[in-house]
């Protein structure tokens, strides 16, 4: 059998330029959205680099459906949890969940400084910002210094402005309608 990442599927001048994308706001599929862009980039033999801050634990479906990726496309996926199982608020935020994500958020900076990927994800990065558990200036300089090629994603409400200002693509994720509102509580296999 062919093998499925051969240099012949890759495009070696894909755009020539990698961009920053931030999917923000306060409705439902930010995570979602950067998750399917995981699977595409993959699709194409990318190497995709996810970092999931604020979000620890074994309980998510996305994690049981990449864990049954087949050899040769998972083999281009790295999934890092930079967070306790639990969610983190600005209320219950901890030296523990400071700890996991400043952890976290050094293994990004290693992997963009060494251009080892060509999408990183960094999801709920806007949190761990607006938490003050990630220096926002800090994550603007690594950004703005980011390789060329690299695509870099950041989720999570409440995006920064100084984030939004250097981004190429924002997208604000706006509630209209969601069931939570009538008392229904998370469900596996659509919201985790």
């Amino acid at each position: 059998m062919k093998d499925f990442c051969n240099n012949e599927l890759i495009n070696p001048n894909w755009a020539k330029h990698g961009y920053i994308q931030v999917y923000t706001g306060n409705g439902k599929g930010k995570t979602t959205a950067s998750l399917g862009l995981a699977m595409r980039a993959l699709g194409r033999c990318w190497k995709v680099l996810i970092i999931m801050f604020t979000k620890g634990g074994d309980d998510y479906g996305e994690l049981n459906s990449f864990r049954n990726l087949s050899p040769q496309i998972s083999q281009n996926l790295t999934i890092i949890q930079a967070g306790l199982d639990r969610i983190v608020y600005s209320d219950n935020k901890n030296k523990n969940d400071e700890k996991e994500i400043k952890k976290g958020w050094e293994l990004a900076k290693k992997a963009i400084k060494n251009d080892e990927y060509n999408l990183i994800i960094l999801d709920e990065a806007n949190i761990a910002i607006d938490l003050g558990f990630i220096d926002v200036d800090e994550v603007v300089e690594v950004l703005k210094n980011k390789p060329e090629e690299m695509e870099i994603v950041l989720t999570g409400r409440n995006a920064n402005q100084k984030i939004i200002d250097i981004a190429h693509l924002v997208s604000e994720i706006q509630p209209v309608k969601h069931y939570w509102d009538t008392g229904i509580a998370a469900r596996k296999g659509i919201e985790y």
